[in-house]
């Protein structure tokens, strides 16, 4: 059997029909029945399912799939943001051949839906005119069961950052509980997570040569439900990599009950040493097949019942899942739900440079499709003129999803593959005017930054390349991305080349000449830069840097804006109620804010994503960066409204709004001390009657008690003299 191990390779089969020859470039994917007339279609081989409104673009993840798919000889249709009431609207465009597609879209629909608050966002960024509610809730299920009651005997693949996420038991932030596999629930044939190129070429080609899709089972980066394992495979338990020590022994429903007299026979000794009461989790013997490769050895994680019942060993399931992560030397995971074993396959093999220039130089029209009108999409606007230039990211940030989506080895594009896409941004996308808003990804400085040896990365089992400190082993050599930054900017017809990507500022100050290059000729006046926080406490719970980092690459940016005669500002970041920050944790930081005159006009509370180490952290209250036991570290966690909200108020203590609760929650901690109306207070000591109307930097107002005398309401978290972002008029 042929394995794709290059999206690149010449398909085997070719579906592509006559219309490719017909038109020369390929128009748009079909979203109706009119479109799929027009090129000549009876069906569609592969129609996707999306969340999202369809973009034509590589940033949209089912544009991006659709045309390599196309590219590979397939028909490939779009069924977008369709009404999920009924079956009938995933039936515009026929029954496909080979099988659907369904993807949430480029968000979590849960993030998308609502703040961390859990209430309904007002929008949708990703929806003509922002109209909210377009997606349900759990789009990927909803999407699913429509699409089955559609045509039941289709085969069902799932996929996005809302599957991918969700491939194992996850804690559910929104219903406050562990759910079970996405894939259980969706009752979906297979599940390719993290960004599945490769895998989705490869599975349509076995399909469409009559390979049945239960059969295909071998695809990295994939994940399946199955009833028995196979005898091929040796199953590791993951308490052998990880032992999480004593936890609570579950009651065997089939045990015999024994009497008090019986019990009292049972032991002879009275002992309360907990080792004596509570049963510890034994290693096993060491394998004896020890020479079984690693591609042969399936870790076996606790059951979907075992972490539903007990938080220590939901923590430990994610610190095995994060240390199974590295493509190199991860093994095949399996848990049980039930009777049924959710199997995971490896990881995916990152793309080649070759492969990514592949798929970013496909005909993409790179518009909304046409049926749109001249609706407003706001993520189409915030993209139509930036360039992707690299994924993955190898910061490890406990927070973030990217990570667990796309990997820590860093994929970049080649320089010239970059370059076309902006000058096709130049010459085709309508209202350009030279200026390109961002050259980056999910970090804009990690730009061919790699390992300094193929054979460590393979072997490392790292959580960060940067975490406590950049490792050795580590290139930081940003002279790719200066060299690719000075011939963006001396292309014909570009004026500005801005980089609107968050930047890894413990990267770029190991680079001072890289700091120089975006400090004097790519910043717009403002910088985003994410510390997060300023206590270390609760860094080292994020995986982040202490504020050392930041302070160096603060005095290089003012000093290099100063050499090119700029005033510029740098935006910092923060988050809020993160795992491990207590009231006084925030106390700090808010005193850090006045010290440094930040005024923060937005606030990110933390969310817990699925599958996040911060959020095994919320869930559990334990630390899954070091080994887990019911003796090993908490970590306090932020959870009811009350303080989550005193947590963000810290943030803005300069906020009127903010001042009653942040004057009584000093008290209560014994730092009255900070109530007053000199420099060194936070908050001031009175609340005066008249509300006079505020006006943010969204345009929204807000009603507002008045600053005491000498408290500058405008002043900015950038400047003392500056707003914080550019004011509407009113």
């Amino acid at each position: 059997m042929e394995i794709y191990t290059s999206l690149t390779a010449k398909p085997v089969n070719s579906y592509r029909p006559y219309w490719a020859k017909r038109f020369g470039t390929a128009p748009m994917l079909p979203m109706s029945r009119a479109e799929m007339d027009a090129l000549g279609w009876d069906s569609c081989d592969i129609i996707l399912v999306s969340g999202d409104a369809y973009i034509d673009h590589p940033s949209f993840g089912a544009a991006l799939i659709g045309r390599l798919l196309e590219a590979q000889g397939f028909r490939v249709g779009i069924i977008a943001q369709p009404d999920w009431q009924s079956a009938s609207p995933f039936k515009v465009l026929g029954k496909p051949n080979l099988y659907f597609g369904v993807t949430a879209g480029n968000m979590d629909s849960m993030v998308n839906r609502y703040t961390a608050d859990r209430k309904i966002r007002s929008d949708d960024a990703y929806t003509p005119n922002a109209e909210a509610n377009r997606r349900p809730d759990r789009a990927v299920l909803v999407y699913s069961q429509r699409c089955k009651e559609a045509y039941s005997d289709v085969p069902l693949v799932i996929g996005s950052i809302e599957a991918s996420l969700r491939r194992i038991a996850h804690y559910d932030y929104w219903s406050d509980k562990v759910r079970r596999s996405i894939l259980i629930d969706s009752k979906a044939d297979l599940l390719l997570y993290g960004n599945a190129e490769r895998a989705i070429v490869e599975l349509s080609h076995r399909i469409a040569r009559g390979e049945p899709i239960q059969d295909i089972q071998d695809i990295r980066g994939t994940a399946f439900v199955r009833k028995t394992l196979p005898a091929d495979f040796v199953e590791v338990p993951s308490t052998r990599l990880d032992r999480p020590g004593v936890v609570e022994q579950h009651e065997d429903p089939y045990a015999m009950k024994m009497g008090k007299a019986d019990a009292s026979c049972a032991t002879e000794s009275n002992s309360t040493d907990p080792a004596a009461v509570a049963p510890t989790i034994s290693l096993p013997l060491p394998l004896k097949a020890a020479k079984v490769p690693r591609e042969r050895q399936v870790i076996r994680m606790p059951a979907f019942e075992e972490v539903v019942d007990d938080p220590v060993m939901y923590a430990h399931a994610s610190r095995v899942l994060h240390l199974e992560a590295n493509p190199g030397n991860a093994r095949a995971l399996v848990q049980r739900h039930g009777q049924r074993e959710v199997w995971l396959n490896a990881p995916p093999i990152p793309l080649s440079t070759k492969e990514m220039d592949y798929v970013y130089d496909l005909p993409y029209a790179r518009k909304p499709h046409p049926a749109y009108g001249d609706a407003k999409i706001p993520a189409w606007d915030m993209i139509r003129f930036s360039v992707n230039i690299m994924r993955g990211c190898f910061g490890g940030c406990t927070f973030c999803s990217i990570t667990e989506h796309e990997g820590r080895i860093i994929q970049s594009r080649s320089e010239d593959s970059i370059l076309r896409e902006i000058e096709e941004i130049r010459d085709k996308v309508d209202g350009f005017t030279g200026v390109i808003s961002d050259l980056g990804g999910p970090t804009a400085n990690m730009y061919r930054l790699s390992c300094k040896s193929e054979q460590i990365e393979k072997n490392c089992r790292k959580l960060s390349c940067v975490y406590p400190g950049v490792c050795e082993n580590l290139n930081t050599d940003h002279s790719s991305l200066i060299q690719l930054y000075r011939k963006a900017r001396n292309l014909r017809g570009v004026k500005k080349i801005l980089i609107g990507s968050g930047l890894r500022y413990d990267l770029a100050v190991k680079s001072p000449e890289y700091v120089k290059e975006l400090v004097q000729h790519h910043v717009g006046g403002y910088l985003k830069i994410a510390p997060e926080h300023s206590e270390e406490n609760v860094l080292s719970k994020m995986m982040k840097p202490g504020m050392g980092a930041y302070d160096e690459f603060k005095r290089m940016f003012e000093k290099f804006s100063a050499e090119a005669g700029k005033k510029q500002y740098l935006i910092p970041y923060f988050i809020a109620a993160h795992p491990g920050t207590t009231d006084e944790d925030m106390v700090n930081l808010a005193l850090w804010l006045k010290r440094n005159d930040f005024r923060l006009d937005q606030v990110q509370t933390f969310t817990p994503t699925p599958m996040a180490m911060a959020t095994a952290m919320y869930h559990s209250g334990k630390n899954p960066l070091r080994k887990v036991t019911p003796d090993s570290e908490t970590v306090p966690v932020a959870k009811t409204g009350t303080i989550r909200k005193l947590h963000k108020a810290f943030i803005r203590y300069h906020d009127p709004q903010n001042w009653p609760i942040l004057r009584e929650a000093l008290k209560k901690m014994g730092r009255a001390d900070l109530i007053g109306n000199g420099k060194k207070h936070l908050v001031p000591a009175y609340q005066p009657a008249v509300l006079p109307q505020i006006v943010q930097s969204d345009g929204s107002r807000f009603q507002a008690k008045p600053m005491p005398k000498g408290f500058n309401q405008t002043k900015s978290f950038a400047s003392p003299k500056k707003l914080s972002a550019p004011r509407k008029k009113h």
